[in-house]
């Protein structure tokens, strides 16, 4: 393995249409890739990770670590990136650390003076929502991911907040109307998740003593699909 300060690891985020990979070592960025393209994951993320792999010189036998985006977001796409990261990590015998969408966006507003919103687009007039101390430059969170609507989230706000994520253009006017000057609202460019911040919190934790494997790697969804939903209907009723 390499220097234990100086893990390799290589991070893939799928959760959404703009999914992301990014090779780091240590505190370094060797390689980041991001395509914000009407393409599946399934047709371009391997290709990505080869390329990026052939561009650093970089063998899968040299990684020390993987890391992937378990959630919340787009289904299909965690459903991809998870048995990608899987994958690899089964046939490189390699460790690998599932991470929070959320978190991910969190850590796109270090040092941040105010909580932390992280505000993704859930689809179905709701979004995906966590609350983040990131005072210390790595998020701590201050509640538990939910999905709910916009407006049940903003209701229930008091003083200033900072929200980053995809729902924040989205949802832009409503956050001004329901807290003015109370919310915070960072560029544009700080609402896209990169997977470099991925690597960077699963070198952190398994730094810290936290390990996972492919065994237990799971997505977390927060809301079940659609297909699962008459299966939850059925056994509702049948109790």
């Amino acid at each position: 393995m390499s220097d234990e300060k100086k893990l390799k690891t290589l991070a893939i985020d799928t959760s959404s249409m703009s999914g992301s990979v990014a090779l780091c070592y240590g505190d370094k960025i060797l390689s980041e890739s991001l395509l914000n393209v009407r393409s599946t994951h399934s047709e371009r993320l391997l290709q990505q990770i080869d390329q990026m792999l052939q561009v650093t010189g970089t063998a899968v036998a040299d990684l020390d670590l993987l890391a992937v985006v378990h959630g919340p977001g787009s289904f299909t796409g965690l459903r991809v990136g998870l048995a990608t990261a899987k994958g690899l990590a089964v046939a490189a015998d390699l460790p690998v650390m599932g991470i929070s969408s959320l978190e991910v966006l969190a850590m796109n507003l270090p040092f941040c003076a105010y909580p932390v919103c992280a505000f993704l687009d859930a689809r179905k007039a709701e979004v995906y929502s966590c609350f983040y101390d990131c005072r210390t430059g790595f998020p701590v969170a201050l509640s538990e991911e939910r999905v709910l609507s916009p407006l049940e989230l903003l209701d229930g706000l008091d003083g200033e907040v900072s929200f980053v994520g995809d729902g924040v253009s989205l949802y832009r006017a409503l956050i001004e109307e329901k807290l003015a000057e109370r919310a915070k609202l960072p560029p544009p460019s700080v609402h896209q998740a990169r997977s470099s911040a991925v690597a960077a919190l699963a070198a952190r934790r398994y730094m810290a003593g936290e390990h996972s494997t492919d065994a237990i790697l799971t997505p977390c969804y927060i809301r079940p699909s659609d297909a699962d939903l008459p299966r939850k209907i059925k056994d509702s009723d049948s109790k």
